[in-house]
């Protein structure tokens, strides 16, 4: 699983993300590139829920 398809699957806009918070997309690619995805989320799990309010997935 890629980094951007793991973003989408938690409603997350990579590309929003990715412009406005670099350094923290850096970081959050780099972590997710070396463990499962699972442990991932769990490491994450309050975090990621921060993010995604900041940059919801635009439904069409």
């Amino acid at each position: 699983m890629e980094f951007s398809e793991y973003l989408t699957q938690k409603n997350i806009c990579f590309t929003s993300f990715s412009a406005a918070e670099p350094s923290v997309f850096k970081s959050w690619s780099d972590a997710f590139n070396l463990l499962h995805p699972a442990s991932f989320t769990e490491q994450n799990k309050f975090i990621i829920n921060k993010i995604r309010r900041k940059y919801p997935l635009k439904k069409e």
